[in-house]
């Protein structure tokens, strides 16, 4: 990635935060009107919020990203056009969701289609493991993208925890992309989904005055998602897995218990640890803060792997993110201790 590349990434993130600040309150009236959030069974706010904010986040991202590849002069803009016509048709079908909710099949399948023309629109020669016949490899990603996507959305249950979590990880990709570890193009909508969420923040810091919704949570778990794969596919899997390792073990863990106790893992609930941490004394600062600051901390392991590029060096520093989102969890399992008088 050139010097002037790393510029449009900086243009690209500065253009979308000003596009996500400005369509947010241009929207917000609206969305008082037709996407209150009501409190439920799932929510940790108490009011009634409107959501949909997503809109600002998803448009911004994909129009600055888009003005900066056109920009950049990339080659092959197949998979970016196709990533982000799948953005677009996931964020319609969550509007629609959050609006009406949707039956479970028909919002699986939907969300299905958008994931496997990502997953499926990639070159045949982007492989994660070349002895694994490609059909398989590639059915195996299109049933972790779409547990990716849900995941990325039943984390989004409490104020600020989705730019938390992506923050860094966009940050990440954006900063290995000008080391050429994933392609510019890649690069660009990281950075643009930075600027965006940057946009957002000030809007959903506690106590929030407007929520993503399933419009926005969908689409960045897509966005997500793809930056992830490409790292994977150009050889960088540690750092794929240490990203987002703090998401992908909450959900996971917590999908993994309910399964387990034979609960409707499907309904809403508020099992996620995150979710059990408010419960259990922590403030809604104390949480995201310690959110934020793990995955600040995976984010400096997934670069030593890419800069150490060894197989010893990548199980290390595995094992050392997962100990300390381990930590994390027990944490957050825990009645916080009260303060000594």
């Amino acid at each position: 990635m050139t010097s002037f590349e790393i510029l449009l990434s900086l243009i690209a993130a500065i253009l979308a935060a000003a596009l996500s600040a400005l369509l947010i309150q241009a929207t917000r009236p609206l969305l008082l009107r037709v996407a209150l959030a009501k409190p439920n069974a799932r929510s940790s706010h108490r009011i009634p919020t409107p959501q949909g904010a997503g809109i600002a986040v998803v448009v911004a991202t994909l129009l600055a990203g888009g003005i900066v590849i056109a920009l950049a002069g990339s080659p092959d803009l197949t998979v970016p056009l196709t990533v982000f016509a799948a953005g677009l048709f996931i964020a319609v079908v969550g509007f629609a969701d959050d609006i009406r909710p949707l039956p479970v099949v028909p919002r699986l399948l939907l969300q299905a289609a958008a994931v496997a023309a990502v997953v499926f629109a990639a070159p045949a020669e982007l492989r994660i493991v070349p002895a694994c016949p490609l059909l398989l490899e590639r059915a195996l990603l299109l049933i972790g993208g779409l547990w990716f996507v849900n995941l990325v959305n039943f984390m989004d249950g409490l104020d600020l925890m989705t730019a938390a979590e992506a923050v860094p990880i966009t940050v990440a990709v954006a900063l290995l992309g000008s080391l050429g570890h994933v392609p510019a193009a890649t690069a660009i909508v990281a950075a643009a989904l930075f600027g965006a969420l940057l946009g957002f923040a000030p809007f959903n810091r506690p106590v929030a005055k407007i929520f993503l919704g399933d419009v926005g949570s969908l689409p960045i778990g897509l966005l997500l998602g793809w930056c992830l794969l490409e790292l994977a596919w150009h050889q960088q899997f540690a750092a794929a897995l240490l990203l987002p390792l703090y998401y992908l073990a909450d959900a996971t863990v917590t999908l993994l218990r309910r399964m387990a106790r034979r609960e409707a893992f499907w309904a809403a609930h508020r099992s996620h640890f995150y979710q059990r941490a408010t419960d259990n004394g922590f403030s809604v600062w104390q949480v995201i803060g310690s959110v934020f600051a793990l995955n600040v901390v995976l984010a400096l392991l997934a670069f030593a792997s890419v800069v150490l590029n060894s197989l010893a060096a990548d199980i290390a520093l595995l094992l050392a993110g997962a100990l300390a989102v381990a930590l994390l969890l027990r944490r957050f399992s825990r009645p916080r201790a009260a303060k000594s008088a």
